[in-house]
């Protein structure tokens, strides 16, 4: 082990690299609602998810009993290229806020993919082609699941095809080229090439796309393609799963600090990033051996935990997937355009809807200029330039650093940097020229998509 005490960075040798992810949903008191089929209105078996996911995916979404699933060898090896990544405590921003909190953030950037996307892309991929697929399919948002399954399976040898998130496709080119690069088919979404993006732009022409109308034309698109299976970057519990990995690696290098998160912050769209590094702390908790905060930070503009129902939902626009118990706008929610695209989704996976249910973990809304305020801060104290993802963290790491300061109390924060935003300058163009502005959806709003879904 290494400990660079200049910088206060905590590296884990590969040798630490952990052989298993976690599932949360083993020892938690009252598990998630199951999914739906919206046909029979009967729970989902997991080989009724065959025709769609890989299998042991599938499996994997559906096992509440194994609190410790095998990482394949071959992933580990994978896995090798890029971690452990650091751990980092954040000792020039504690000086800027003159906080006596102590900062420390997980640096997920560190991929060859620059974001925390490939931990799931690579397994994914991996099971996808021992069982003899050889098209795989996706949506992208941001563009970081996207970039990260297109390494994934070009290191496997599988083709994709992924639809991007119109507004995405064309606020972050680089994102698109760099699909390209490595062998991806990338479509703006919606497009024509589905029935389901057809019917979109034929009621809205000037439509730009979200989340959800992305996954109805990979899912149509996997379901008419022999040897085709979709994927999927975020919400649902498989994913979550193999972004342990993070949280994970986290508890050892804290341990190596000779400290303990008393705060654990991650951005949230779908759930990933914050599920990854939050569950394995939050086993913990849930044991009674500790009083963690977990706080999952949304942006204001698409706040379905903080404003959202609780209710079964359609996890993508058009209707093609299983009813998922979620925290949602409503699966017709239209969010606006902020620079966040990852976090412009409708809903919350279904894991964390029920640990926020019970109160087990806690949901805030940042606004647009907060988000990047915090990371021009980031930026200047640190010397990363995070995604506009990941400012949602920071700007409530922040947050809870001042409040420290307030209160005249130590507070160990942890929160992930779940990528960089190096490809994301325009959007940094943007603040600076001060031309960005604050965006927030309407009770009314809300009120009108929940009916209509």
């Amino acid at each position: 082990m290494m400990i660079m005490e200049k910088t206060k960075k905590f590296i884990l040798p590969e040798t630490e690299i952990p052989t298993q992810w976690y599932n949360v949903t083993a020892e938690m008191k009252n598990k998630p609602q199951p999914m739906i089929n919206p046909q029979t209105k009967e729970p989902l078996k997991a080989e009724d998810l065959y025709p769609l996911f890989a299998e042991e995916l599938s499996r994997q979404e559906m096992n509440q009993t194994d609190a410790w699933i095998d990482i394949p060898e071959e992933v580990r090896e994978k896995y090798k290229i890029y971690r452990p990544s650091p751990l980092v405590r954040a000792t020039a921003l504690e000086r800027a806020l003159d906080t006596p909190a102590h900062i420390y953030f997980k640096n997920e950037s560190v991929s060859p993919v620059g974001s925390h996307k490939l931990n799931s892309a690579l397994p994914q991929a991996y099971y996808n082609k021992i069982e003899g697929t050889t098209n795989i399919t996706t949506e992208t948002g941001a563009g970081q699941w996207g970039t990260a399954l297109s390494f994934a399976a070009k290191t496997f040898g599988l083709e994709l095809a992924v639809y991007m998130v119109k507004i995405s496709y064309e606020q972050k080119p680089y994102r698109r080229s760099l699909m390209q690069t490595w062998g991806a088919q990338v479509i703006p979404s919606p497009s024509m090439s589905t029935k389901a993006g057809r019917k979109i732009l034929t009621e809205h022409p000037n439509y730009q796309g979200s989340l959800g109308t992305a996954i109805s034309e990979a899912i149509e698109l996997a379901m008419q393609t022999p040897k085709c299976k979709y994927t999927l970057g975020s919400v649902l519990n498989h994913v979550a799963l193999h972004q342990t990995i993070i949280g994970l690696e986290a508890e050892k290098q804290m341990a190596m600090a000779d400290e303990y998160p008393d705060v654990v912050i991650g951005c949230f769209g779908g759930g990933s990033n914050f599920s990854g590094i939050s569950f394995p702390f939050l086993r913990h908790n849930i044991a009674g051996k500790t009083t963690t905060r977990f706080i999952a930070a949304e942006p204001a503009s698409c706040p379905k935990l903080t404003r959202g129902e609780f209710r079964y939902d359609f996890g993508d626009e058009t209707g093609y997937t299983p009813l998922i118990p979620m925290y949602t706008l409503g699966h017709k929610f239209a969010p606006a355009n902020i620079h966040a695209g990852g976090l412009r989704y409708h809903g919350a996976g279904s894991i964390v809807s029920q640990l926020l249910k019970e109160k087990l973990i806690e949901a805030v809304s940042v606004k647009q200029l907060e988000t990047f305020e915090a990371g021009v801060l980031f930026a200047r104290t640190e010397g990363i330039v995070p995604a506009p993802e990941s400012t949602h963290a920071i700007a409530v790491a922040v947050r809870e650093a001042l409040k420290a300061k307030e209160e005249g109390k130590k507070k160990v924060i942890l929160f992930n940097l779940s990528g960089h935003g190096l490809v994301d300058m325009a959007a940094y163009d943007q603040y600076l020229a001060g031309d960005l502005t604050n965006h927030e959806v309407s009770d009314e709003e809300i009120a009108r998509f929940l009916a209509e879904s």
